[in-house]
């Protein structure tokens, strides 16, 4: 086995097809084929199902391809670790990242690492909570924002934010940041909401579990932008972070509430892997870059720096039921 060998391999399972992976490998198709036969015969299994829409993994080939992306990860780390730079933190830091938190902080996390770390290769991820504590535990990111979670033996985190849900809705609706409404006026409109086990939706479910509403349902998804554009779309309200909105509410393409009676809140937290491969120097810096979302967000836990906490001024189809 051989680098050649493992770049094929990630290469043609990324893409499907052996002849795709030479055009970006620059090497000619056959090459491709024989080093994706070398790796079958020295395990002795076949890692690609082959047919005419072209190359499926087998699940021993998806076990391969895991383990090779994370060395090849890591052999690109190393590249960039190993030039030695006195005064300076360099390498590959990859960074996962909320889809809710993306509009706020993506670009202030890259203007930040560019500025006090030119040397830093920075890499951003975005899914939801459940696959970045996966993605974390697993080491394909370095460190991660993400919901509800305590520290585990893999992973410490710290708490960044603690933010309130809030009623999202159709402009027209008037909704207001200061004028905070119960669950309650929610269970009366039509809803778009996450897909059932997603975070949200847990939360979600608690509120309506503590009334005897009957909520009509009109569309389900595992999509925050989707939801937002179904709202706007009016097919219904929706429950969402205030920061998770910030852009449309600044727009007036939405208009939004806290949600009271009762009040639920979600943490979020940066989680670390305990391995400790982020260099010290560079690892309070996340909290800080946090500061964009928690203006918008509400609050912040624990004793949290004052530059941390937010200002004093912030601003149909058919119904299905989904509850019994």
């Amino acid at each position: 086995m051989d680098l050649k060998q493992l770049t094929a391999l990630v290469t043609v399972s990324e893409v499907g097809s052996v002849t795709k992976a030479a055009q970006l490998l620059h090497i000619v198709q056959p090459a491709v084929t024989r080093q994706i036969r070398s790796l079958e015969e020295e395990f002795g299994v076949t890692l690609f199902e082959r047919s005419r829409q072209g190359m499926t993994l087998t699940a021993e080939g998806e076990a391969l391809v895991t383990r090779a992306r994370r060395a090849l990860q890591e052999l690109d780390r190393a590249r960039a670790e190993l030039r030695p730079t006195p005064t300076s933190v360099r390498g590959i830091v990859t960074i996962g990242m909320l889809e809710s938190t993306l509009d706020l902080l993506a670009q202030p996390v890259s203007d930040a690492v560019r500025e006090h770390y030119p040397d830093v290769e920075l890499r951003l991820l975005s899914a939801y909570s459940g696959y970045l504590q996966q993605w974390l535990d697993n080491g394909d990111v370095d460190l991660s924002l993400l919901y509800n979670l305590a520290s585990t033996p893999a992973i410490s985190v710290s708490p960044l934010v603690s933010e309130p849900l809030w009623a999202v809705a159709p402009a027209s609706e008037k909704l207001r940041a200061d004028r905070p409404i119960p669950w309650s006026q929610v269970w009366q409109q039509d809803l778009v909401l996450p897909v059932a086990g997603h975070g949200l939706r847990v939360l979600i479910d608690q509120a309506r579990a503590a009334s005897d509403a009957d909520p009509h349902v009109t569309m389900q998804t595992n999509s925050m932008q989707v939801q937002k554009q179904l709202v706007v779309g009016g097919y219904g309200w929706t429950v969402l972070p205030a920061a998770g909105v910030a852009g449309e509410l600044s727009g007036g393409r939405l208009s939004a509430a806290p949600l009271v009676e009762p009040e639920i809140k979600r943490a979020m937290v940066l989680g670390l892997q305990r391995g400790g491969r982020v260099p010290r120097t560079w690892r309070p810096s996340p909290r800080r870059w946090c500061a964009p979302y928690a203006e918008w967000s509400g609050t912040v836990p624990g004793p949290a720096p004052s530059w941390l906490r937010p200002p004093a001024r912030r601003p149909s189809a058919r119904s299905v039921r989904l509850w019994p």
